[in-house]
């Protein structure tokens, strides 16, 4: 295994790209496939549209094998390599959170995490015209009103991508109001994790009872409100432990805990082992 560095390494937006968009069409030939096996994070956007060949990716700990006619989403900051990709054809989208709209940024929070989406031969046919044109506008930087035309045609393309990972877990019924608690209870976890820890404090925040915040999120997933949190505080924690060479305590105190031992119970209670041997675990 390479030396690890101190931190997750972290891709940024090229600032030489006004618009917040990059759309182009690959083969693996044209890849250089040793700097996308390294796990990193992007502060932006990624949508992948495989048309020939197949591979193997890990997001967050999850390998996922892809073949043709599939989307892969990897939202900003998530944890991610390609470990195998075979000779293929391949569209990739990398879009800035502020290039897109607003709708559809809020959606993609919602069906985050996302399992790579294999679509119908006719399905997959539309997203891959819609990225064709999309690539075709993105080189056409001479025009007058490129970015905007750029924005609103990649933000077609999102629309319809994430209309089909809807698609997956489509139901007639309208969401009760236990599942909307739910779905916006998770939403702060993802971005307040770090410094709020307790059930109450995140129902303070969305203005209920602490019982009730609970009885809700138990009635929609199955699982109490202090499961989530500890769920997506040692998601994080295994980030760091896997592709960085801090300390168990320097990660602890990056994550909120001045108490070492107790991130060290947490973890363990949470995942069955110690945070060093997950580590090691994983030093293959």
């Amino acid at each position: 295994m390479s030396e690890k560095s101190k931190s997750i390494p972290l891709n940024t937006f090229p600032s030489n790209f006004g618009s917040g968009i990059i759309i182009s069409k690959f083969r693996v030939t044209d890849l250089e496939f040793d700097k996308i096996k390294e796990a990193h994070r992007d502060d932006y956007h990624i949508f992948f549209l495989l048309e020939e060949g197949s591979g193997v990716f890990e997001i967050d700990f999850r390998r996922f094998e892809i073949n043709s006619q599939s989307i892969t989403y990897v939202q900003p900051y998530q944890v991610h390599r390609g470990l195998s990709l075979e000779e293929g054809l391949f569209t990739v989208l990398l879009i800035s959170t502020e290039s897109l709209h607003p709708e559809y940024l809020k959606l993609l929070k919602e069906i985050t995490p996302a399992n790579p989406l294999q679509l119908d031969t006719a399905t997959f046919s539309i997203a891959s015209k819609m990225g064709d044109l999309t690539s075709m506008i993105f080189c056409r930087q001479e025009e007058k009103l490129h970015n905007i035309i750029l924005r609103d045609s990649c933000n077609s393309l999102v629309g319809f991508i994430i209309s089909q990972f809807l698609l997956q877990s489509y139901t007639t019924d309208k969401p009760s109001r236990s599942e909307t608690i739910s779905k916006n209870f998770k939403l702060l976890v993802d971005q307040n994790f770090v410094h709020t820890k307790s059930p109450a404090e995140y129902a303070e925040k969305m203005n209920i009872s602490t019982v009730y915040l609970n009885e809700c999120v138990k009635r929609a997933t199955g699982q109490t409100v202090s499961y989530h949190i500890h769920q997506r505080i040692v998601l994080e924690a295994k980030r760091l432990l896997f592709h960085s060479n801090k300390s168990v305590k320097e990660i602890a105190a990056e994550l909120g805990y001045d108490d070492y031992a107790y991130f060290s119970r947490l973890f363990m209670k949470v995942t069955g082992m110690t945070a060093l041997t997950f580590r090691n675990k994983n030093l293959e």
